[in-house]
């Protein structure tokens, strides 16, 4: 029977991973009494959409976003939300709620009969827009972070926020390659949603294996 605690792991201090820049913020809770995290969510996020590069993640994340900086920051003014992990464009990671606590990213959600997924997953946000394409590092950065995870906790499955949310949620989008996630794992298919279980497996030319 799978336990709920997580395991002792080097990379990681409690639910800190040490592969990321640690940026706490205050949206978390805990998940419940006997909870065992074994999901991975994949999420895509830009603020505004499309513009990378900037600190208006990390301070949404940490209810510091200036809600009067751009027009679009009006449809999402006053929301408090999260995610585990940020991955920007090129490959840098931080860390925003342990992996042990629960985070706010996937609201209402459904997988595998199971609803509120927030309670047994980690969230990880790639800095992107839905349909759009990731870059080779975020791919990398994403592999390791996720074969890290799996050391601290019995991760089973990986979807996307699509996945878990379908209608209401799109990202990370067809732009995303799972096929390139799965190659870059090396986990089986099982462990993926089978909607992304065509594509090829070969290596793009810009991947380092090492």
């Amino acid at each position: 029977m799978a336990t709920a605690t997580p395991r002792t792991e080097p990379g990681w201090r409690g639910g800190w991973w040490r592969g990321a820049q640690r940026v706490e913020s205050p949206n978390h809770g805990p998940r419940p009494r006997g909870t065992v995290v074994d999901l991975i969510v994949v999420h895509s996020i830009s603020l505004p959409p499309g513009v990378y590069g900037g600190d208006e993640v990390e301070r949404l994340f940490t209810n510091r976003l200036d809600w009067d900086a751009h027009p679009y920051f009006q449809a999402i003014r006053g929301i408090e939300v999260s995610s585990h992990f940020f991955v920007r464009r090129d490959g840098r990671v931080l860390q925003f709620v342990s992996s042990a606590r629960r985070a706010w990213h996937a609201g209402a959600s459904h997988w595998l009969g199971r609803d509120n997924c927030n309670d047994f997953s980690v969230g990880i946000e790639l800095e992107g827009l839905e349909g759009e394409t990731f870059e080779a590092p975020q791919y990398q950065a994403l592999a390791r972070l996720c074969q890290a995870l799996r050391l601290r906790h019995p991760i089973r499955h990986i979807a996307g926020h699509e996945h878990i949310a379908p209608g209401r949620k799109q990202d990370p989008g067809s732009g995303f390659e799972w096929a390139r996630l799965r190659q870059l794992v090396g986990w089986p298919t099982s462990c993926f949603p089978e909607a992304t279980h065509e594509g090829p497996l070969g290596f793009p030319a810009d991947v380092d294996r090492d």
